[in-house]
């Protein structure tokens, strides 16, 4: 077994530099489409990142009775921030309330209103943070339960549309990415299909002497499992090329998103690596099967 896949190698090797046109045409039409898969991929996380940012900012604020004491509201915080649906619960005093007020009017460029004011008029909150928009209900209904909850912002309709949206985009994302792995899985296929038939002949001379199927078919495999390789090793080097400016210019544009740069680029890795070995075996095994079923 090991001697014959050696010879399948070495043969490999020698039709892959003896071919040198057809194998470079082969291999940059691999890092082409895994460029292209890569950047979609990319893309990808990048709105999974902006669409888990905008869920981040959905908050359910119940204002708390005036006559609430600390003891109360200590406790009532500290049941919301057991729950699982939360991620970050904070409370908030009239004072605070207030000054925050102050800094959005002065943000915004307006004038202070509130020294026209004899009292504070705004009420205490809690203020909670969701690990998912989904557990809204869950969280207001235990908010309302509570006799120092003076009443729940009801933000349910907003809630609703946020969900809506997000599914919508991260469904077509998905889509989209399937859609763009079939377009490469076809070009790559048909190009390394074009490689094979290109050398029918030397198909047929190995046929007339007597050479059985699997003799023929294996060093076309590892034909293609190099030019799946080295298209993925360039296609990496490419991507390693510009991925110190690419990172910046992410980071500086979306300056506020939890971007998983160092995660992601171990998964572009993996999935580039491995989308080129296995299309350039599968393409080649296809191809050679096909012609020696005609």
């Amino acid at each position: 077994m090991i001697p014959f896949v050696l010879f399948s190698f070495k043969r490999a090797w020698q039709g892959f530099w003896r071919n040198a046109l057809m194998s470079l045409a082969a291999t940059l039409t691999m890092v082409l489409m895994l460029l292209l898969l890569a950047g979609f991929f990319i893309l990808q996380n990048v709105l999974l990142a902006s669409l888990s940012f905008v869920e981040q900012k959905v908050e359910v604020v119940a204002y708390v009775e005036t006559t609430a004491t600390q003891d109360q509201v200590d406790t009532l915080v500290a049941r919301i921030k057991a729950m699982p649906q939360t991620t970050a619960v904070e409370f908030v005093t009239r004072d605070q309330a207030l000054d925050r007020f102050r800094q959005a009017q002065q943000a915004q460029g307006r004038e202070d209103l509130t020294k026209y004011l004899e009292a504070n008029p705004l009420y205490a909150s809690i203020n909670v943070k969701l690990a998912s928009p989904t557990d809204l209900d869950a969280v207001a209904e235990a908010l309302r339960e509570d006799p120092i909850v003076r009443n729940v912002l009801n933000i349910k309709a907003l809630v609703d549309r946020v969900v809506t949206v997000t599914s919508f985009v991260r469904t077509a994302g998905i889509a989209m990415v399937v859609i763009v792995g079939l377009i490469v899985l076809f070009i790559i296929v048909n190009t390394i299909r074009l490689a094979v038939v290109a050398r029918a002949e030397e198909i047929e001379i190995m046929r007339l002497v007597g050479a059985s199927d699997a003799f023929i078919r294996w060093p076309f495999v590892f034909e293609g499992a190099l030019v799946g390789l080295f298209g993925a090793l360039l296609t990496l080097a490419l991507l390693a090329a510009v991925a110190d400016p690419l990172s910046r210019g992410m980071v500086g544009f979306f300056n506020v998103l939890p971007l998983q740069l160092g995660a992601l680029g171990r998964d572009t890795a993996l999935i580039v690596l491995g989308t080129g070995l296995g299309l350039g075996v599968l393409g080649s095994w296809l191809s050679v099967r096909t012609y020696l079923i005609r």
